[in-house]
C-alpha cells in the first residue's frame, strides 16, 4: 500500500530523479521559466519553493544547503576568457551562471514579503510526439504572457478599399 507516499517516481531511479529535479530548478533560477511536462513541473515545484525559502533565510548554512541540493560546487579556478563581453570571467560567471548567487541575491529578495507560492504552472497543449501534457513552470512575479489577439477585418471594408 502507498499510504502517504507523495513522491512522483517519473519512471526513474531516485538518484536520477534527484539529479533531474536539481537541473530543472537550476534552469528555472537561471532563466526564470522552463517548459517541461506537467508531471515534471509538479515534481519540481516543491523543490524550487524550498530553495526560495532557504534563500530568504540568507545564512551561510542555507547557502550550503542550497548548493548541496542543487549540486552546485563553488568555482575557484577561472581560466581563459569570458563568453560575456566586457566582464572578467569570475564576475560574468557569478552574474549569469552561479545559481546560488542568483537565488540569494536576486530572486529571494523579491519574495521577502510572500509566505509561499513562489511558482506557477501554466498548462500548454499536448506534445505532438507522445501526447504528453506540457506545462510552463515560472516565478509568480513575472507577468503571464498571452498571445496577441488576431485583428478581425470587415469584408466590406476590405472589398471597398480594393475597388
Amino acid at each position: 500500500m502507498r499510504h502517504l507516499c507523495r513522491t512522483a517516481k517519473l519512471g526513474r531511479t531516485g538518484e536520477h530523479r534527484n539529479a533531474m529535479l536539481a537541473n530543472m530548478v537550476c534552469s528555472l533560477i537561471k532563466h526564470g521559466r522552463i517548459t517541461t511536462t506537467l508531471a515534471k513541473a509538479k515534481a519540481a515545484r516543491p523543490v524550487a519553493e524550498k530553495m526560495v525559502t532557504l534563500g530568504k533565510a540568507g545564512t551561510v548554512h542555507a547557502r550550503r544547503l542550497v548548493a548541496a541540493r542543487l549540486r552546485q560546487q563553488a568555482r575557484s579556478h577561472f581560466k581563459g576568457t569570458s563568453k560575456y563581453k566586457g566582464a572578467p570571467a569570475r564576475v560574468a560567471w557569478r552574474q549569469h551562471e552561479d545559481v546560488v548567487h542568483i537565488l540569494f541575491d536576486e530572486i529571494a529578495p523579491v519574495f521577502k514579503e510572500r509566505s509561499g507560492g513562489y511558482t506557477r504552472i501554466i498548462r500548454l497543449a499536448q506534445r505532438r510526439g507522445d501526447a504528453a501534457q506540457r506545462a510552463i513552470l515560472e516565478w509568480v512575479d513575472q507577468p503571464v504572457e498571452t498571445a496577441p489577439e488576431p485583428v478581425k477585418e470587415d469584408k466590406k471594408a476590405a472589398t471597398a478599399g480594393a475597388s
